[in-house]
């Protein structure tokens, strides 16, 4: 219960710097979805980072790494660090000059007007929409593992544990459908207050604790396994290292298309939101250099909690503990102290609602510009469109909730890998956009459908969201990338360039 109660003072703290965020809010509808460009370096950076690290990176990784072993860490984090910073530099300065240039606040904006072609807008908003879901889902679902195993009934070497609730749910664990109404309703509650400034404010807050959160739960793991050392040789052999087999670990061919799959930071909505809000182009150094010391600081050790799980008797009993508990039980089996576990889990939390908030808030963003005013010869004032953004904002987190009860059992890993692999199949769009003026309309309909038919395929043959890898153990976001970018370039070169009135306007 002393957690519960930590936690509980973890989000309202958080509501509370919500409501001083409202404060600062100009009550306008750019305001509300760009901040009016005016966050600078350190905040663009926590929202940056923040927005990127969810679930999947905290309790996701330590999932993986339990199942798979220290090389999960290659697969995603070393090269994440750099590939992410490289986009920043290459496409996220260049869109947000652009942005800022002519007004748009969302990717769809200024793809309809680099390819001439208003219609691709509703081609291109719901395949956005059914690639962001996956990502939501993530959240919700990580975060109700993770109340779920701190909260529940366990063995521990000093006893028995009882759950936090005995007398009201089952094994005294708050349950999955509680705690996504919780978590969705705190980041509503800001979302709804403040927009991306809110979201901005709520960010810089989240990733400072969960970055010390994450160091404070790698320390005291390894001082009761006896050291980092000790902790090595208590894990089991096969995940320290690749096994011959192959049983354990990657093989090499998917340890190198996996770098394809952080190119998904290059398309992701929401990060284009964050990357407007920034006050200038300078705002971007301090994110370019630190972003890769960053996801270091949070991967390495949650990595390595994973690896260590597998030499620790709790976690290997007969019945096996659930990839997206074991962070979560790790901290409530070996650290006691119940302020810790609920300081720790606080912190877990953190980093997956400091993505929820950002994706929720695109998603109005995207709806509201791109949809409902897109074409409208009605003038709406602020008040009704700020209106139209917070309503699909709630239908779309009401969708989302559902889908988690239904698909609480999938791997947080796993599902957060379809999400970019669709993104990252995206990336030739923004990149020919940016740097080839050869580029039109015809390459841009080729490569989005080109990809979201090959991921309809490919997600189908995983059984909706499963670990699937083609011939040779290659991932299928690889395969989309070059599908998308073989798509962009003949149908651009198949068809009349751009007018040199669109040329001119952008490059």
């Amino acid at each position: 219960m002393i957690s519960v109660v930590v936690i509980a003072i973890y989000l309202g703290l958080l509501l509370g710097l919500a409501l001083f965020s409202k404060t600062l809010f100009r009550g306008t509808s750019k305001d509300y979805f760009v901040a009016s460009h005016s966050i600078g370096p350190f905040m663009l950076l926590m929202s940056v980072f923040g927005t990127t690290m969810t679930a999947f990176a905290l309790v996701g990784s330590t999932g993986k790494a339990f199942e798979g072993g220290i090389g999960t860490y290659g697969l995603m984090a070393s090269s994440s660090g750099l590939i992410h910073a490289a986009c920043f530099l290459l496409i996220g300065i260049k869109l947000w000059a652009i942005g800022k240039r002519y007004g748009y606040v969302t990717q769809i904006q200024y793809f309809r007007a680099r390819f001439e072609s208003k219609a691709f807008g509703y081609l291109l908003f719901p395949i956005l929409v059914l690639l962001v879901i996956p990502y939501l889902l993530i959240g919700i679902i990580g975060a109700a593992k993770t109340i779920y195993g701190v909260t529940v009934a366990k063995s521990t070497p000093a006893g028995e544990i009882p759950g936090a609730f005995p007398e009201i749910f089952t094994n005294g664990a708050v349950p999955p459908w509680l705690t996504g109404i919780i978590i969705c309703g705190v980041v509503l509650t800001y979302i709804f207050a403040g927009g991306s400034r809110a979201a901005a404010w709520a960010n810089t807050f989240q990733t400072i604790v969960f970055m010390i959160m994450g160091i404070l739960a790698f320390y005291l793991i390894s001082e009761k396994l006896g050291g980092v050392s000790a902790a090595i040789e208590k894990a089991s052999d096969a995940h320290k290292v690749r096994t011959i087999s192959g049983e354990v670990g990657f093989s090499k061919l998917t340890f190198l298309t996996y770098m394809f799959i952080p190119l998904s930071v290059g398309m992701f909505p929401h990060l284009f939101q964050h990357w407007l809000t920034a006050k200038s182009a300078k705002s971007f150094k301090l994110t370019v250099v630190a972003h890769p010391i960053c996801i270091a600081i949070v991967w390495v050790p949650c990595v390595l909690i994973g690896v260590w799980a597998t030499g620790v008797p709790a976690l290997n009993g007969p019945v096996p503990t659930p990839s997206g508990a074991v962070l979560a039980k790790m901290v409530a089996v070996l650290v006691h102290d119940p302020i810790v576990v609920g300081l720790v889990t606080a912190g877990i939390l953190a980093a997956i609602m400091s993505s929820l908030d950002s994706q929720f808030l695109c998603l109005g963003t995207m709806f509201t510009n791109d949809i409902v005013l897109h074409n409208s010869k009605k003038e709406y004032t602020d008040k009704q469109i700020l209106f139209m953004a917070r309503t699909f904002i709630i239908a779309i987190v009401v969708l989302t909730y559902i889908l988690s009860l239904v698909l609480y059992k999938k791997n947080v890993f796993d599902l957060a890998i379809w999400s970019f692999s669709g993104f990252a199949a995206l990336t030739p769009l923004v990149i020919a956009a940016l740097y080839w003026k050869r580029a039109n309309k015809t390459g841009a309909y080729a490569c989005v459908i080109a990809v979201f038919l090959s991921w309809l395929t490919f997600f189908a043959m995983s059984g909706f969201g499963g670990e699937y890898f083609l011939v040779g153990g290659i991932v299928p976001a690889a395969a989309m990338w070059f599908i998308g970018a073989a798509a962009m370039i003949i149908g651009s070169l198949m068809s009349p360039p751009p007018s040199e009135k669109t040329l001119a306007k952008f490059f």
